[in-house]
């Protein structure tokens, strides 16, 4: 393999481990309240703008720019979202599982 061949298929690797793995709940946190906060700064800033030229197709463009800034920031698995995985308990084998005998009660 060539060195563009070796990068090509690193840079696949790196997509594809990104899409298989998960948010934890903390990035999913920070990934909302990113999307928000550059949602409200683009339309803040968009109606601004759209006011002074009075032009609100400007400021529908700034809202559609910060729509589509904040869906590539916040959508995709980036490993800033996946600091904090959570930690599972490991599954008991199932011959581990104690059987204790119920007691019936009979009713009168």
């Amino acid at each position: 393999m060539h060195g563009s061949e070796i990068e090509y298929e690193a840079g696949r690797i790196c997509i594809i481990n990104m899409r298989l793995s998960k948010l934890d709940y903390d990035g999913q946190r920070r990934a909302e309240k990113l999307s928000r906060i550059i949602i409200t700064l683009f339309g803040i800033v968009g109606l601004v703008w759209g006011y002074i030229i009075q032009q609100f197709s400007q400021t529908v463009y700034i809202l559609g720019a910060g729509f589509v800034l904040a869906a590539i920031m916040t959508i995709p698995p980036w490993p800033m979202y996946r600091r904090k995985p959570l930690q599972w308990q490991k599954p008991r084998p199932e011959n581990d599982v104690s059987e204790q005998p119920t007691k019936s009660k009979k009713k009168k």
